[in-house]
């Protein structure tokens, strides 16, 4: 199940501005199943959230999803 990006997804983003506004070494994250789904990882990366959680046998894609987007956000940059 994928984090649905125009609802939920807007409204990570709003919440982490908003905390980090107050707060600005505030981390944030997500877990359960959104945290193993490379989409929604994706969507974390973008959003500028600090980590993400999963069940274990879930680890393995969610590392390789996190370290594709982390490309892609550097590709962005450059």
């Amino acid at each position: 199940m994928t984090i649905d990006r125009d609802g939920v997804g807007e409204l990570i983003k709003i919440a982490t501005e908003r905390g980090r506004k107050t707060r600005k070494d505030l981390e944030v994250g997500i877990c359960g199943e959104h945290g193993g789904d490379p989409d929604s990882i994706t969507l974390c990366q973008q959003v500028g959230l600090n980590y993400v959680s999963c069940s274990p046998f879930r680890v393995p894609v969610a590392r390789l999803a996190a370290a594709q987007a982390a490309l892609t956000a550097v590709e962005r940059d450059v």
